[in-house]
């Protein structure tokens, strides 16, 4: 029989369509995945920006991840928005019961607007309890500078705070640099079993379109990591993808503040899809 590498999402929706589940989906689909889903929480959100979080109340939460996983053969997990502490319980009882292949964990705490999406009592539980299940963490600089307690600002802070962001016992972890000024978008991978640094550069796209990129990349790692590849390989072609994304859409307006980036712009045109799968 043939079958598609499967993917989960536990994440928040975005009404907006730009981030959130709605970009995950749009991700692991374009990429040749089955994304399936989980809601933490349900917005009210569009390009301008957030109006309302309403938590999904944790029995349906823990419901919809196990009508996944009873039946599912789930080859990757991406987490996303946790805006409870509550949740975090739900989310490691579910990881830890059915011990996914991979796990990748975009610590989503402050939105493209600037809004604020995650309640403060929830980041140190999802520290101590969710980056010990991950295979990787996906924070940007504002939020690896929250979770470290210090202003990272610069390309050597990122090092160092990619390396101590695993002695939370997370296997690795990507600093995004996306929010430096510089011409290049960089990017730190820390891979703490090979005790190495990996730097992913591309040119910046001079756009307003930048809404869900992070969701849309810590996608895009779970999907290459569900078909095979290894930590640094999966990262660099999610970095090649995402990057191709907001070029295709940095030219479209989908609303009157940051619009989304180009999901659907033929990724297969980079010859970035794995082979290996019967699809």
């Amino acid at each position: 029989m043939k079958t598609y590498p499967i993917v989960l999402t536990i994440a928040g929706s975005d009404s907006g369509g730009g981030a959130g589940i709605q970009a995950d989906i749009k991700t692991m689909s374009a990429l040749g995945a089955f994304a399936t889903s989980a809601i933490t929480a349900v917005t009210a959100q569009n390009t301008m920006g957030v109006g309302a979080i309403h938590t999904v109340p944790f029995d349906i939460l823990e419901a919809q991840i196990d009508a996944v996983m009873s039946d599912f053969e789930v080859n990757a997990v991406k987490i996303g928005m946790i805006n409870h502490p509550k949740t975090v319980s739900v989310i490691v009882k579910a990881i830890s019961k059915y011990k996914p292949p991979f796990v990748v964990l975009d610590p989503v705490m402050i939105a493209t607007s600037g809004d604020l999406l995650t309640h403060q009592r929830a980041v140190e539980r999802i520290k101590n309890e969710i980056f010990p299940l991950s295979t990787i963490i996906t924070p940007n600089l504002y939020e690896a500078s929250v979770l470290l307690g210090y202003t990272i600002d610069n390309v050597e802070n990122m090092k160092s705070a990619a390396k101590k962001l695993t002695s939370f016992k997370c296997k690795s972890a990507l600093v995004k640099g996306g929010h430096l000024l510089d011409s290049d978008m960089t990017d730190i991978l820390w891979v703490e079993e090979k005790q190495k640094a990996y730097t992913f550069s591309s040119k910046r796209v001079e756009t307003n379109n930048l809404h869900g990129t992070g969701c849309s990349l810590s996608s895009a790692i779970a999907v290459f990591l569900a078909l095979g590849e290894t930590i640094p390989n999966a990262v660099r072609l999610a970095k090649k993808y995402i990057t191709s994304a907001i070029d295709a859409g940095n030219d479209i307006k989908t609303g009157n503040g940051k619009g989304a980036v180009n999901h659907f712009f033929n990724p297969k045109k980079l010859k970035i899809i794995n082979k290996s799968h019967n699809i």
